[in-house]
């Protein structure tokens, strides 16, 4: 099985993003048995879900927004997928901007009305690099 986070157009991360991290990862702890790491990002404290010892997501702080599960897409590039997902009527909810030890990422909605992150992992593109 291949790695979503080097496949573009794989679905490679989810992301609780919440006004109340600490009582949602309380919940999601509770209910589905998910083990937790405490990380410090720029933006912020990130709670790292896993399942099996693996990640499969994060919880970080949203004070501005709504509570949502946001899913992230593996791209090749995210400025050039953001350019052609506004030019066929997408809405930029966050620019591409650069999370270091993370990647590169952009947040749109959808013509359709559904939110949608893509991502460039920061690995994958030094792997790239390295390998042209």
């Amino acid at each position: 099985m291949s790695n979503p986070q080097q496949t573009h157009g794989a679905f490679s991360w989810c992301e609780l993003q919440t006004s109340d991290p600490q009582k949602a990862t309380a919940f999601y702890v509770d209910v589905l048995g998910w083990e937790t790491e405490q990380m410090a990002m720029p933006m912020g404290d990130y709670t790292l879900l896993k399942a099996g010892g693996q990640p499969v997501g994060g919880v970080m702080q949203q004070p501005d927004g709504p509570t949502q599960w946001a899913s992230y897409v593996t791209v090749d590039d995210v400025d050039a997928s953001v350019t052609r997902a506004i030019a066929k009527g997408a809405t930029l909810i966050a620019e591409a901007m650069d999370v270091p030890g993370v990647g590169r990422m952009a947040g749109f909605i959808d013509p359709f009305g559904a939110t949608l992150w893509v991502i460039t992992y920061e690995s994958v593109s030094k792997q790239k690099a390295v390998a042209a």
